[in-house]
């Protein structure tokens, strides 16, 4: 039976010409399947009440067509509430842009190449306060200043040139430069970055990102987690609450204190989850001393973004939420106090699960969300993919290094609909057995 091959996405986020090794795009866009720009806007009604049911279930089953991929993710994110009218959404849309410019301001103002169009790869400033005059980010920075004042110059360099005693402070220009390090090392392969003003987007988020939110800062990795946001969507204030509502769901892999990395739990998770559905793997796994499954790091910590093609990973993602999708999120983000109250008024009742994600639904057919949260679906997909090379991993790694050799192999080889039913398989197996232990 003949099937469309569906249209290719390549040239969508365009790869710069020279770079030859970069894996090409496995999604297609297909008639009937993938969410398009006429079956999305047919999902609202007239007053813009939305019909996520239909939509989570057209994008499991084809993904979302490039066009709207971003005001998608909106709704999966929980940046908007689907049971919201246009104009409800639309005056969240202009209260949030406000209070993106203020952080903007609140950060500029204590460095001023924040929203300039340049940015800084060299420190400003030691871990003691002393300020470091690197010459060319003080001519960066004075031009940035000068800018910002119209050009009028009151005799001072481009950042004040003085100690700095406060400890928040000092924290956040010490990460400023790793931020530029980073922004030009992310998808350095996509045309869209050979341009100084993306890059400088970049920067700016995640910069007013780490002085946002005070217990993670920056780390890196954040930086691969953000640049799809940039991509997709044209306001930076847009763009910057989209990444922040994906790092409500992560920022606790980022969060590190002085005794653990935030990503351990995850981790330990993974090998909880690897030791029930294939103890095999796993006992071989800890004989290489891999039992902490630090290996499988990266792939929890930036979502699939290395094993992927971009446009691939961005495929993987939408799949992953839409599975995941609870409508009690945008509240949950919004006004957890309420949602709260909201939850607590509702015990005993069963929860709706018809606008679920599958993943979600199955959590909650399976006892809901009790005390302790359940596990993500990237956990799942991580577990897939070492299930899927059991056989190779025991018959070929004598070593940690042999581990990390086969899991490199998998890039560019991996198809982001299959690891996700993978993962959604593994998910069941895994509930059925945890019940069947807990009898």
């Amino acid at each position: 039976m003949w099937r469309d091959p569906g249209a290719p996405t390549d040239s969508v986020y365009q790869v710069r010409p020279e770079c030859t090794d970069v894996p090409k795009t496995r999604f297609r866009i297909k008639a009937g399947k993938t969410l398009s720009a006429r079956k999305w806007h047919a999902a609202f009604t007239s007053k813009g009440y939305l019909d996520i049911r239909k939509t989570l279930s057209r994008i499991y089953r084809g993904g979302i067509h490039p066009s709207i991929r971003g005001e998608v993710w909106e709704y999966l994110l929980g940046c908007y509430d689907p049971k919201s009218t246009f104009e409800e959404r639309e005056h969240i849309r202009q209260r949030r842009r406000a209070q993106y410019a203020v952080l903007k301001e609140e950060c500029r103002t204590m460095f001023p190449m924040i929203g300039s169009g340049s940015f800084i790869t060299a420190p400003v400033i030691t871990e003691n306060g002393d300020p470091i005059l690197d010459p060319i980010t003080l001519q960066e920075a004075q031009a940035a200043k000068e800018l910002s004042s119209g050009g009028q110059q009151n005799g001072n360099p481009g950042c004040e040139m003085v100690k700095e005693h406060d400890k928040r402070i000092i924290q956040w220009k010490l990460s400023l430069h790793q931020i530029g390090l980073d922004v030009v090392r992310t998808d350095r392969t996509l045309v869209f970055y050979e341009k100084q003003e993306n890059l400088a987007k970049l920067w700016n988020i995640l910069s007013v990102y780490a002085w946002f939110d005070k217990d993670v800062n920056y780390c890196q990795g954040m930086s691969d987690l953000c640049s799809p946001m940039i991509i997709l969507l044209d306001d930076e204030a847009d763009a910057f609450w989209c990444f922040e509502r994906l790092m409500r769901r992560l920022r606790g892999n980022f969060r590190c204190t002085e005794r653990s990395v935030g990503v351990e739990a995850q981790l330990s998770n993974l090998a909880s989850v690897t030791q029930v559905i294939d103890p095999k793997l796993h006992h071989h796994l800890e004989t290489l001393g891999g039992g902490d499954y630090l290996f499988a790091i990266r792939m929890l910590m930036v979502l699939f973004r290395r094993e992927f093609s971009f446009g691939d990973s961005l495929y993987l993602w939408e799949m992953m939420w839409a599975l995941e999708y609870d409508p009690g999120l945008f509240l949950m983000y919004e006004d957890p106090d309420l949602a709260a109250e909201k939850s607590e008024g509702s015990k005993g009742r069963a929860k709706s699960t018809r606008q679920c994600g599958k993943f979600e639904r199955e959590n909650l057919k399976n006892g809901g969300k009790g005390a302790e949260a359940p596990l993500p679906i990237s956990v799942f997909l991580v577990a897939s993919v070492l299930k899927d090379k059991s056989t190779k991993l025991l018959t070929e790694a004598k070593g940690l290094d042999d581990v990390v050799k086969i899991l490199n192999d998998i890039t560019g080889n991996l198809d982001a609909k299959k690891a996700c039913t993978g993962a959604m398989k593994l998910h069941k197996k895994y509930l059925k057995k945890a019940a069947n232990a807990n009898r």
